[in-house]
């Protein structure tokens, strides 16, 4: 029996890419579906690229945010099951066959998640860096995951309506992470599905990938804070990453004592350095060689092991700050919905 699906999609600004995110959506080979955009106030081409599609487009008379966004879609919305993902995210033509299928075998009160393929659509090197790390760590933990990415979040209807939805007045990112804690102390199960997958269209360059670590580190940093849980091992923000930027941390600190007293002690400190990141890391690496070969499993490392921590590493100081302000009542003020060249949203 096919039960009715309600593909919900929050849209900001993102002309470019939700004609290939709606085409994608109603390409699928499920038949009884209904696709909602919610668009979240576009300034761009959105709406009239979405007037194109035969779905339900629903339109904020002001710039909402993304939670706003998502729970106008549920709440509109007629499935026995919401399929919540993003408009720069393409289903698989079988996606919506296979929750169809986990849903009659789980128990109702289940959240089920999917995750990003490991090639995106656009298929550049950081592009596809940011897929396969995602993935990767997205499915590292199948059973109980600590959150649910909104990507590709499904639960029941009446599951969704209970949580009181994704919080509004809250951080502009990591509200499928509260919302995912919230679900599970309620008494709901988390399981992550590694056969649901979307493309996602990252677009990424150098500076988009840098800026992106920048800013969802700044905000994880600070709800972990929050939470007292900065040390977990969640997801994107895994221990396999915090070691790895703990241990770029360290590296810069042996090359300058080094430097300065040049005894043999800091080389042999720093080679053991660099060998434990890279045993930590060692699955991580091997599916960047599985995926892609040695050529981009060798980039790919040096990328995460000598680049990519000193945003991270920023991002958490920048989080540490707003943290302090918070607690100390000079930033108390919810930050205003992002309209930066990101869209709605950050990707991990």
């Amino acid at each position: 029996m096919e039960k009715r699906i309600s593909i919900v999609i929050p849209n900001f600004n993102k002309a470019e890419t939700v004609g290939k995110c709606l085409e994608a959506a109603l390409n699928s080979d499920y038949g009884n579906f209904e696709v909602i955009v919610v668009d979240d106030h576009s300034s761009d081409a959105s709406v009239e690229v979405i007037s194109r599609f035969p779905c339900r487009l629903i339109q904020l008379q002001k710039r909402s945010g993304t939670s706003r966004a998502r729970n106008t879609g549920a709440k509109n919305s007629t499935g026995e099951i919401i399929f919540f993902t993003d408009s720069d995210c393409l289903l698989q033509r079988d996606t919506l066959s296979i929750v169809n299928t986990l849903f009659s075998e789980l128990d109702p009160q289940t959240v089920v998640g999917g995750t990003y393929t490991q090639i995106p659509y656009d298929k550049t090197f950081y592009s596809t860096f940011q897929s396969l790390f995602a993935h990767y760590f997205e499915t590292k933990n199948t059973d109980n995951p600590d959150y649910i990415a909104a990507h590709a979040m499904i639960m029941t209807a009446d599951v969704f309506a209970k949580s009181g939805g994704f919080p509004e007045t809250f951080l502009p990112i990591i509200e499928d992470v509260e919302l995912s804690h919230r679900l599970r102390a309620s008494g709901c199960r988390l399981v992550m599905c590694p056969r649901i997958q979307v493309e996602h269209i990252f677009n990424f360059s150098l500076a988009g990938s840098l800026r992106n670590a920048v800013r969802k580190t700044e905000y994880w940093t600070m709800y972990s804070l929050k939470n007292r849980d900065l040390f977990a091992d969640s997801g994107c923000a895994s221990k396999e990453l915090k070691i790895n930027v703990a241990s770029f941390s360290l590296s810069a600190l042996l090359i300058t004592g080094w430097l300065i007293s040049l005894k043999p002690l800091f080389p042999f400190l720093l080679a053991s350095n660099i060998l434990f990141n890279a045993g930590v890391n060692r699955r991580l690496f091997r599916a960047f060689y599985d995926a892609k070969g040695w050529l981009f499993a060798c980039l790919a490392a040096v990328y995460y092991a000598l680049v990519y921590p000193a945003p991270v590493g920023l991002g958490t100081i920048k989080g540490f700050i707003k943290h302090l302000a918070r607690q100390s009542g000079t930033g108390l003020s919810v930050p205003a919905p992002s309209t930066g060249p990101e869209g709605e949203r950050d990707t991990c």
